[in-house]
């Protein structure tokens, strides 16, 4: 079962914000996905270099990488087996 994204975050997080509050624009930071996934940070770094389908969907800011949740649970979905 895929994990559902707004509410590992607001787990993780701790800062009292509701899944409502969450959309789909919320950017996340590359400790927050390895959190979400539980994978380590290299893992999450490795995927946003490579290229095609298993490429995380990230934003590049300069020297920053963020995440749009939304983006993230699409790409969780793509992953999935039948």
């Amino acid at each position: 079962m895929q994990p559902d994204v707004a509410a590992e975050y607001q787990s993780i997080a701790g800062d009292g914000k509701t899944q409502e509050s969450l959309d789909a624009e919320t950017l996340l930071t590359v400790h927050e996905v390895a959190a979400i996934l539980k994978v380590p940070v290299s893992w999450v770094y490795e995927r946003t270099r490579l290229r095609g389908k298993e490429r995380l969907p990230h934003l590049k800011m300069g020297k920053y990488i963020r995440f749009r949740t939304a983006e993230i649970e699409e790409y969780l979905e793509g992953l999935r087996r039948e």
